[in-house]
């Protein structure tokens, strides 16, 4: 079930549908709405797929890709194979990060939160207090 402030903000977005993957870095699931997927594939598909890193990447960021939609009770069907992926048990935690939804196993967010908050400090100079306009916010 899509937790109804997160429903509401993607009201506009929820007839076009989503795609549903692994996360790159965490053991969590990325929900894309389907526009925002859509200009990801076009950036990946100026690739040159002659490289074979570049066909290497796009194969294992695409390997279980899902089109999925919210159904009207607000319902979200996470394909089982996804779920063992990021070992998805009965507790879910659906956060927002920032053009995309992750769907975590409750645990291991929280366990992912307390280890990211040893170095949080240091991460967030390094991000985001660059003194230059190209990087960063300032």
């Amino acid at each position: 079930m899509m937790p109804a402030a997160i429903k509401k903000q993607l009201s506009a977005v929820l007839q076009d549908g989503f795609v549903i993957r692994r996360s790159v870095f965490q053991k969590c699931l990325e929900l894309y709405p389907m526009g925002e997927w859509q200009m990801l594939m076009q950036k990946m598909n100026k690739l040159n797929k002659f490289k074979k890193k570049n066909n290497d990447f796009i194969r294992r960021f695409t390997a279980g890709a899902k089109m999925v939609e919210v159904d009207i009770n607000g319902r979200l069907l996470v394909p089982k194979d996804l779920t063992v992926f990021a070992s998805i048990s009965k507790n879910i935690v659906v956060a927002s990060a920032i053009n995309i939804i992750e769907i975590w196993d409750k645990d291991l967010y929280e366990q992912a939160i307390d280890d990211a908050a040893v170095d949080f400090a240091d991460l967030a100079e390094e991000v985001m207090g660059q003194d230059d306009d190209d990087h960063g916010i300032s």
